[in-house]
């Protein structure tokens, strides 16, 4: 495909690659942590905690010698902590065999072959946005799937990442179900809320119908988007191995295995869905018998890799890819092998993500705007606007969706309550500019698997690539569920959730 004009993307992926390799950028942000919190040191900067009104949150300098032997102490620690480190190499695990097998390629034809292909980037985009129930899951299963689905399509594979990275992760509040996150932002309202109305309660249903309903919004976005914008400016990616092999039907044995396959699979929910269905499952949460914050989500990366790893031992066995339990291990071992550079990668971005923690920066850039928000005097309808901007931008230094709110809740939920906000409203607010821009910070802890399977189809990727394909989204997604949140409050006032109110009055206290 020919460009004939160059674009305002092009001209953030051309700035963004300047940028050194990925692993140096975050060696790079180190350095420039360390030295801006010596001179925010030096200057004393400082904000009150508003969790305690009696403490100050000052910044610490990151070039002491208590900093310098904390992280020494602590290097090991920071990488074998990192969130994502853990989950990628049980996942990909599974993952392995399942490709490694043939299962994958098998699948993904019979697919193609019998699937409309217009709505495969729909289907990308809603499974990314429902996988955040699973927490984790959608990070390090299903944009590697989506690119090899591209790519298997004579897609761009880089459009497939795009697709499902938009959906699991810049649509990651919305879903048709009630999710760990809801559990874990409405305990953090609650006690916001407490500090004005000491009775107040924020459940865990408080945004279930907004939710809902901006998952297909998210979806219906993210399709346009990718379709009309990021995989027209990506342009033809040509490989003629894919193109031949869409041409291929599968043969009798790989249809026979790839049935037994999925049976397997079949077989395989149908027993775990027996072991949740109980309402007294010690697989549900013991306090009150739901899914959410039980151990059945908790250790969802569990379920996920014998999902991947049973099919693909199945179908290995049916077309004898797979001999002997020595050939399972050494499909592992091959796919771990792919993961040396998202290893080197974890290891600067860890570094940097505990640094930054440590330094008390973000958390004191997002408390100054918090404040800044105080200040203002405007129409209640602009105002929810810029709380959902200025959450954005606070989400590009803490990209944690509950550390984040945790520590700016006790100043924006008792301030827009006093405004005449319900708590549930504010939270609603919250989670639009939260998940929105999650996609184009390069402090995301996600960034680096982003990057490692970008890589894989397109060797010169950098930040700058990934940040100008997804900026259309991350625009497109806080324009549209900020004005889907307008026209639901303010023209059909409808409630956020079930029982949740939109405005609140100080008088009921």
């Amino acid at each position: 495909m020919t460009k004939n004009k160059f674009s305002f993307l092009d001209i953030v992926e051309k700035i963004g690659n300047f940028l050194p390799h990925p692993a140096m950028i975050f060696v790079w942000l180190i350095l420039a942590l360390l030295i801006s919190s010596s001179i925010c040191s030096y200057f004393e900067l400082s904000v009150i905690d508003p969790r305690d009104k009696s403490k100050e949150i000052v910044i610490i300098n990151l070039l002491s010698m208590e900093s310098f032997i904390r992280l020494s102490t602590s290097l090991v620690k920071n990488f074998t902590d990192f969130p994502p480190l853990g989950t990628v190499l049980i996942a990909m695990l599974g993952i392995t065999v399942a490709e490694a097998s043939g299962f994958f390629g098998s699948l993904i034809r019979m697919l193609i072959l019998n699937a409309p292909k217009k709505i495969v980037t729909l289907i990308v985009i809603f499974v990314g946005l429902i996988s955040n129930v699973a927490s984790d899951v959608g990070f390090v299963v299903l944009i590697p799937l989506a690119a090899m689905i591209f790519h298997s399509l004579g897609r761009h594979p880089l459009a497939g990442i795009a697709a499902a990275f938009s959906g699991v992760s810049g649509g990651f509040s919305a879903n048709l179900v009630i999710s760990t996150t809801d559990s874990i932002l409405s305990g953090i309202t609650t006690k916001a809320a407490q500090i004005i109305d000491p009775n107040y309660i924020v459940g865990v249903e408080a945004n279930w119908y907004f939710m809902c309903i901006s998952t297909f919004l998210i979806a219906i976005l993210g399709y346009f988007i990718t379709e009309k914008i990021v995989e027209p400016r990506l342009g033809t990616y040509t490989n003629k191995e894919v193109e031949k092999s869409l041409e291929q039907s599968l043969s009798p044995l790989e249809k026979k295995a790839l049935y037994l396959a999925l049976l397997s699979i079949i077989i395989y929910l149908i027993c775990i869905f027996l072991a949740i269905f109980p309402a007294d499952s010690a697989l549900r949460n013991q306090s009150n018998g739901s899914l959410v914050g039980s151990p059945f989500l908790k250790a969802i990366i569990f379920y996920i890799f014998f999902f991947f790893a049973i099919p693909g031992i199945v179908y290995g066995i049916v077309t004898k890819k797979f001999i002997s339990s020595d050939s399972i291990i050494n499909a592992m071992s091959g796919g771990m092998k792919d993961m040396s550079m998202v290893l080197v990668i974890m290891f600067f971005a860890a570094q940097l993500i505990a640094l930054f923690s440590w330094s008390n920066i973000g958390v004191f850039t997002a408390i100054k705007g918090a404040l800044f928000l105080e200040s203002l005097h405007i129409d209640k309808g602009l105002l929810l606007i810029i709380f959902i901007l200025i959450s954005a931008c606070i989400n590009l230094m803490v990209s944690s969706a509950s550390a984040q709110w945790a520590l700016t809740s006790p100043i924006f939920v008792p301030m827009l309550m006093l405004l005449g906000y319900s708590p549930e409203l504010i939270q609603a607010a919250y989670r639009i500019g939260d998940s929105s821009t999650n996609i184009i910070t390069p402090l995301f802890a996600y960034l680096p698997i982003i990057l490692s399977v970008a890589l894989k189809y397109k060797k010169d990727t950098g930040i700058g690539t990934i940040i100008s394909m997804m900026l259309p989204y991350s625009i497109a997604f806080l324009i549209g569920w900020s004005a889907l949140l307008y026209l639901w409050v303010f023209v059909f006032n409808l409630p956020v959730g079930p029982g949740a109110a939109l405005f609140y009055s100080i008088d009921n206290t």
